[in-house]
């Protein structure tokens, strides 16, 4: 609550009995706003006015500029969400349907509208290609990042003309796998594909390609990225996952993981850490989740003990 002074009340008209009958060193103003009576909790006055700032910003640019109107820009929209849309509901401001004639001229509108809003190549060639961005990202369950992220790699590939000779969909899925890994959202490649309408072969030649045109800085993953998510599907205990962790902490540093799939190395250590603590997993049931096969399992649990052992050793 905040005080109010008898100078401030006092240059203030008073307009009914119960104010003038209100002593000013008695009024505070209350965190919502409201002129309050300290000793009788009577309200004064109730309908403050918002002296605050009328412009919205939710960026440091935004503040700069202090925009005034609008919800907050988007690169994962073709017009950054700038245009206004036209809604298909057919109904007016109170929720009642609107008659035949004004349905048919909303049509008309949305028609013109959607011909002004892609009047170019470029324009057409961007919301194809993120709106199948969004569509992959929510099959895969990623975070907005991801798709902010993604929409910015293939702004980019498209302003270095790399679509030339390659197919929409390819650089966009591939535009969503460098996003994947650079937010460290673990995503293998097998699964970005299964979301994809090109093949798993044409998604890794691309990301290799932009990768190198655009000079992306990308960590190698780290397999403990998938720990959660596998032990999650096989539903096993905590004591099991830190296990895991640890494996992979102590093999990593080792350059053990080197040009090892990370999902198949994850679960390895998890099929490893389950033998160490109990109960015990089968190698099948592991490779299924981890979508690797048994062969892989094997081969990365006897490395992983091989150097466990090694270590120990020495």
């Amino acid at each position: 609550m905040t005080r109010i002074s008898r100078q401030q009340e006092q240059s203030k008209p008073q307009s009914t009995d119960i104010e003038e009958n209100v002593d000013p060193d008695d009024l505070v103003r209350t965190a919502n706003g409201e002129l309050m009576d300290e000793e009788t909790g009577l309200i004064v006055e109730e309908a403050q006015i918002d002296r605050g700032p009328e412009w919205r910003a939710f960026s440091h640019q935004e503040q700069q500029e202090k925009s005034r109107v609008g919800a907050p820009t988007t690169r994962t929209m073709h017009d950054k969400g700038l245009t206004t849309n036209i809604d298909w509901q057919d109904k007016d401001a109170s929720g009642r349907a609107i008659s035949q004639e004004k349905r048919s001229r909303m049509k008309r509108l949305r028609t013109w509208q959607e011909r002004i809003r892609t009047q170019e190549n470029g324009e057409r060639n961007l919301q194809f290609a993120l709106s199948e961005i969004d569509r992959m990202a929510s099959a895969l369950g990623v975070p907005r990042s991801v798709r902010e992220v993604a929409s910015v790699i293939y702004r980019q590939a498209l302003d270095r003309d790399l679509i030339r000779g390659r197919s929409i969909e390819g650089v966009a899925t591939a535009a969503l796998h460098a996003s994947c890994r650079q937010e460290h959202v673990p995503r293998s490649l097998d699964d970005i594909a299964a979301v994809s309408r090109v093949t798993r072969r044409e998604i890794g030649r691309t990301y290799r390609y932009i990768s190198q045109e655009l000079n992306l800085e990308l960590e190698p993953v780290d397999p403990k990225q998938y720990i959660p998510q596998i032990a999650s599907e096989l539903n096993v205990n905590d004591e099991i996952q830190r296990e895991a962790v640890e494996i992979v902490d102590r093999t990593t540093d080792l350059g053990l993981h080197s040009g090892k799939s990370p999902s198949g190395y994850a679960a390895a250590a998890i099929y490893a850490a389950s033998r160490i603590v109990g109960p015990k997993l089968t190698q099948r049931a592991v490779a299924k989740v981890a979508d690797v096969t048994v062969v892989t399992i094997r081969n990365r649990y006897q490395e992983q003990m091989e150097a466990l052992d090694a270590e120990i050793a020495y």
